[in-house]
């Protein structure tokens, strides 16, 4: 019994830690960033048109990706205020943001500063030397 609690604790916490990975995407990268990543996932831009669009733009928060159900479509909006626009996307469009995301992420984190005593003696062993 002890064992099955341990493993449900373990997975309500992983799970919960990969919403917050998720969730956060949007915020952890800049705002051009962020753009490109909808844009290359599929969501497509939308410009509020008319005065009761203009007032539900106006309500949604900036630079966050928000999600809503309406009669069972799911759907994800990103306000850019700065340009004016929306992007808008489903389900598909936002797993594949998350993929990316996720690739971005695990990018930068190779891409990690060496420690600089390490660094020089990297260097000293190894270089860059060029073959002739």
């Amino acid at each position: 019994m002890k064992m099955k609690t341990t493993n449900a604790s373990l997975i309500l916490i992983l799970a919960a830690s990969g919403v917050a990975f998720f969730a956060g995407c949007a915020s952890m990268e800049t705002d051009n960033n962020t753009k490109s990543l909808l844009s290359a996932a599929g969501f497509r831009l939308r410009t509020p048109q008319t005065a009761k669009q203009k007032e539900l733009y106006a309500a949604l928060p900036s630079n966050k990706v928000e999600h809503a159900t309406v009669k069972g479509k799911v759907f994800y909006v990103f306000k850019d205020e700065k340009a004016g626009v929306a992007y808008v996307g489903g389900e598909p469009e936002h797993l594949r943001y998350q993929q990316l995301c996720m690739q971005r992420h695990v990018a930068q984190a190779a891409e990690e500063e060496m420690n600089p005593s390490l660094a020089t003696r990297w260097n000293n062993q190894w270089g860059l030397r060029r073959e002739p």
